[in-house]
């Protein structure tokens, strides 16, 4: 299927799945459903680099784009990553210019960056993978504190940043507010707004994790890149479900972030 970046490059929304669960038959069963992306969470998930690699072949297997989240801004498990098979990476806590070209440095190879040859994983895949990589790596880097918000007009304009990806609970949590979406505050709607028009003026990509039920609201204000739900919220929530209707009851809708 075509990459992250060609379908941004041809103007497509894309709705994506994040796997925390250490498994890749669940990866592959997240990319059945028809998503543009499948994320492999190494930050908040339950999985390690190892996982990683098994989850990674799951989502190819399952007909969608694997990308991964990296537990911090580190070259090493980003390049690692990449070698695995992702296809892009999301890189969290990104606060300044400076941080944005740390990432996009980890995701690209000289003289663009300066990630290490040795793509093992991935290039086997590929009939020439250098090539492919500068054309469809994708650098993804987390918009979620008020530093990042002061700061994002400079971190999108840093060369090499595809998207920005909010992280609503930290967001939330900078901003003073309970962790989640806060759409009822004024201050946490105010910085989606930012950032997405921040996106807009410099032909980056605005993603966000999301829910189902807020992902037409976050399409009206502009969001492109957008994460519907999670393994274990969504496992969870129809586990909820088919209990309620067993019992004959109405199930409560999910609230939680993963």
């Amino acid at each position: 299927m075509d990459s992250l970046r060609d379908l941004w490059r041809a103007g497509e929304t894309t709705l994506g799945l994040w796997a925390g669960i250490p498994s890749s038959m669940v990866a592959e069963s997240l990319a059945r459903s028809g998503v543009s992306y499948v994320c492999c969470d190494n930050q908040h998930g339950l999985i390690d680099y190892q996982a990683s690699v098994g989850m990674i072949q799951g989502i190819i297997v399952g007909g969608s784009n694997p990308i991964a989240r990296a537990p911090w801004n580190e070259p090493g498990i980003i390049g690692k990553l990449l070698d695995a098979g992702a296809q892009g990476v999301i890189v969290p806590m990104v606060n300044s210019p400076e941080e944005a070209k740390a990432a996009v440095d980890a995701c690209r190879y000289p003289p663009l960056g300066a990630r290490s040859w040795g793509p093992s994983g991935a290039a086997p895949r590929l009939d020439d993978y250098f090539a492919a990589s500068s054309e469809q790596i994708a650098t993804i880097v987390m918009v979620e504190t008020v530093q990042a918000l002061n700061n994002v007009d400079a971190i999108v304009a840093t060369p090499g940043v595809d998207a920005v990806y909010v992280g609503p609970a930290d967001l939330s949590i900078s901003l003073g507010l309970p962790p989640g979406n806060n759409d009822g505050a004024a201050e946490f709607t105010d910085a989606l707004h930012t950032i997405v028009a921040a996106c807009k003026n410099a032909g980056v990509v605005p993603g966000i994790h999301c829910s189902g039920s807020l992902t037409p609201k976050r399409l009206e204000q502009g969001f492109k890149m957008i994460t519907v739900t999670a393994d274990n919220v969504a496992m969870n929530a129809g586990v909820k479900a088919e209990l309620a209707r067993a019992r004959g009851e109405t199930a409560q809708a999910d609230k939680s972030m993963y």
